[in-house]
């Protein structure tokens, strides 16, 4: 049955990175079954391919590339695969990031965790944005989703790069929201709290608990509790709000 929803990006073409798996899986297929064709973009080579065909069999138009954040060379070749695949673009969700770099204080950290949680999650953020521009432009109504986080909004201990490179993902969101707005590209960021995927099993329960006992909706966070965020942020809803950051995490708070 053909709804809203199903209406709601059709026709649009997305690349979602980050794609093969957890939130950025999660992402792909809301926007597939939203009427929008999809490329989804991960290291994860083969699983990226596995994912996009586990996509396709459900009825979606969905491909596979590989993608590694951290060589520029690859970004190019990602985006130039991505148009070429979808003949254009309108909206980029950056969800790929290096998330299992916690569990140690500040002095504790090495050079190499906070070198690489910077290089992929920041760097490769603004550099994958940078190379997908012109098609964006070309768009005319182009659409950029950073996923953030909401450790930086309440200072979450003992993670300090990721913490450090989401704050800088909120950041980067407002400066480009100002610099692409001429040319009718929004850019906003999504903050999810403690989301239940693969890349979050190496949380301790403790921080686990944490976040059950004091969000407002007291439950684990699925991915699909912000999927909906991200649509809204690409769809025609949201044309005239940019440089904003959204928390989706059950209305967590600090004890």
């Amino acid at each position: 049955m053909m709804t809203a929803l199903n209406r709601l990006l059709e026709g649009r073409r997305v690349l979602v990175t980050g794609g093969a798996r957890g939130l950025g899986y999660a992402f792909a297929q809301a926007i597939g079954r939203a009427g929008a064709q999809v490329v989804i973009a991960d290291i994860l080579a083969e699983r990226v391919q596995q994912s996009a065909a586990e996509l396709v069999a459900e009825g979606l138009t969905v491909h596979g590339v590989t993608l590694d954040l951290a060589q520029p060379d690859s970004i190019e070749a990602c985006i130039a695969e991505t148009t070429r695949l979808l003949g254009g673009l309108d909206g980029l969700v950056n969800n790929a990031s290096i998330t299992n770099s916690g569990g140690k204080t500040c002095e504790e950290l090495s050079l190499d965790t906070w070198d690489q949680v910077m290089q992929v999650n920041v760097r490769g953020t603004w550099l994958m944005t940078k190379a997908c521009l012109p098609a964006l432009r070309a768009s005319g109504h182009g659409a950029i989703v950073n996923l953030a986080s909401d450790t930086p909004l309440w200072g979450a201990p003992n993670l300090l790069a990721y913490v450090a490179s989401k704050g800088a993902i909120i950041a980067m969101t407002r400066s480009l929201a100002r610099e692409l707005g001429g040319d009718n590209i929004t850019v906003n960021a999504i903050a999810p709290g403690l989301v239940l995927v693969e890349a979050t099993t190496y949380v301790p329960e403790a921080r686990h608990r944490l976040y059950n006992d004091q969000r407002a909706i007291q439950r684990p966070q699925l991915p699909e509790d912000v999927s909906g965020a991200v649509l809204f942020a690409l769809s025609d809803l949201a044309r005239f709000i940019t440089g904003q950051t959204l928390p989706v995490n059950g209305g967590f708070v600090m004890p």
